[in-house]
């Protein structure tokens, strides 16, 4: 790894310290190098407050040696006046003469224009040092504004046989059948913190109740949502209870209620897009996608779907309901004890 690739990473390492709190902006991490040591550094903390550049200078206590250094950005500092003035001014103000960016910024309002900016002011720009490292930090930004859609997280459970749940077809429906262990559900948890939105079928709502609240980590609570086409989910289930907001996507909406709204789909027609599009107008830059079946299999043949965690419990059901069928190789496993976590990339 060269000296500016460490420098680089350090950025990335400072920008995940901001994971679950900027979104819908990107995390972005900064160092200030004077002379191949680290004067100064910051990250993106907060939806609306200052940037990583704002934090990276203000923390240098000699300003006068700015003039002499490099400032490294995992994020293509920015140009226009949103809820902060633009970065990549700041720059220009303190005297930098040399940045280093990861990677170019996909927003349009900045869209190399920082750099052209910085550029124009006569300050040398390097662009691409961790180019991927850097473009993975922000995947679910860079796919909401590349891709116009938010970044889709698929997460199931499934035995060693290959079933989500034993056969609960019966009215009374029985009690949720556990498969993975309680560090499993603690990660889980933990990925709720990081996205915008959690999206399950009627049956889930209805068989398992599940809250999709984040009880075993700390941070912020995403949006629930839920299909219920012909309104039939009974009013006491926990995802009505108006602790969190929640969406029911529904054919004939209702009159809301505290933190319960209805959003009407044309469900003679495919709902996938329907979703993803009223996800993307609600500038919800990612969603998990936590079944059952139908409805992660309609994500996965539609390739609706980024990133998919399948839980490998060490059980065995015999017969049940199958798993979907995911054509794809894992990218990642991780042993968590008696769980095996599989991560798989489209």
């Amino acid at each position: 790894m060269t000296q500016a690739e460490r420098y680089m990473n350090r950025c990335v390492e400072l920008a995940l310290l901001g994971r679950g709190e900027v979104a819908p902006n990107p995390m972005v991490g900064a160092v200030v190098v004077h002379n191949g040591q680290i004067i100064g550094e910051g990250y993106h903390r907060q939806c609306g407050g200052p940037h990583a550049e704002v934090h990276a200078i203000a923390s240098v206590k000699n300003k006068e040696l700015l003039k002499e250094s490099t400032i490294y950005v995992s994020l293509e500092p920015c140009a226009h006046f949103g809820k902060t003035p633009p970065c990549s001014d700041l720059i220009i103000e303190s005297g930098i003469p040399h940045v280093v960016v990861g990677s170019v910024d996909p927003f349009a309002k900045v869209a190399g224009k920082g750099i052209e900016k910085m550029e124009k002011a006569g300050i040398k720009v390097e662009v691409g040092v961790l180019n991927e490292a850097c473009l993975e930090l922000n995947r679910c930004f860079f796919t909401f504004h590349q891709k116009k859609r938010p970044f889709v997280f698929l997460k199931w459970a499934q035995t060693l046989d290959g079933f989500l749940d034993i056969d609960r077809s019966h009215p009374e429906f029985g009690q949720p059948t556990w498969i993975s262990n309680e560090l499993a559900r603690r990660m889980v948890h933990k990925q709720r913190t990081e996205v915008d939105a959690i999206l399950i079928g009627t049956n889930t709502a209805w068989k398992d109740n599940p809250s999709l609240t984040v009880r075993e980590w700390v941070g912020r609570q995403p949006l629930r949502l839920v299909l219920d086409r012909k309104n039939h989910l009974p009013g006491n289930l926990h995802l009505k209870d108006g602790r969190s907001r929640t969406v029911v996507f529904t054919q004939d909406p209702v009159e809301a209620s505290e933190n319960l709204e209805y959003v009407q789909l044309n469900f003679r027609q495919n709902i996938v897009p329907q979703i993803m599009a009223w996800l993307y107008d609600q500038n919800l830059q990612s969603v998990v996608v936590e079944g059952g079946r139908q409805l992660l299999q309609a994500f996965i043949d539609q390739e609706k779907w980024d990133e998919a965690h399948v839980y490998i419990g060490h059980s065995w059901f015999g017969s049940g309901v199958s798993a979907p069928k995911l054509n794809a190789i894992p990218v990642k496993s991780e042993l968590l004890h008696d769980t095996q976590l599989q991560v798989f990339v489209r």
